[in-house]
């Protein structure tokens, strides 16, 4: 008879990645590009806004949603990602695998009023501050990519 464990042993190589989208805030303030990071609600770790695919709607536009929900931005949102990234996402008893697909977004307003306004800290950086302040590597290079002149 074959031995089975109570509770397995998986690997986090093993891991099955989960899919997020992302919106890359971007505005241009005296003649310098910025970019926006929310932090995040339990660990409040600096971070673009974020979330799962929704149903119905393309990739890019739910990626402009979360970003009006997390952080009160509008704008034009691209149509195909400008990056992607992993990180671990913790939950309670174990981590998820997550691949990030980014998309820009040309910021050309803020809501007075947003969902998560109470939640989250909402602020404005340069792409070289930015690249510092977050902790997934993938992310940092990709802030970087925007920060070097094109």
């Amino acid at each position: 008879m074959a031995r089975v464990d109570k509770y397995p042993v998986t690997s986090p190589v093993a891991a099955k990645e989960l899919r997020q989208v992302g919106a890359l805030p971007l505005r241009f303030q005296r003649g310098k590009v910025e970019v926006c990071l929310v932090t995040t609600r339990e660990t409040r770790r600096w971070t673009i806004p974020k979330g799962w695919p929704m149903k119905d709607r393309k990739d890019c536009r739910a990626a402009a949603i979360e970003a009006e929900e997390e952080a009160g931005l509008l704008g034009k949102i691209g149509k195909e990602p400008v990056g992607e990234y992993l990180y671990w996402k913790r939950r309670d008893l174990h981590f998820d695998l997550v691949r990030v697909f980014v998309y820009r977004l040309d910021v050309t307003g803020h809501l007075p009023v947003w969902r998560e306004m109470n939640e989250r800290e909402v602020r404005w950086f340069t792409p070289e501050d930015a690249a510092l302040l977050v902790e997934e590597p993938g992310l940092s290079a990709l802030l970087e990519q925007v920060a070097s002149p094109a």
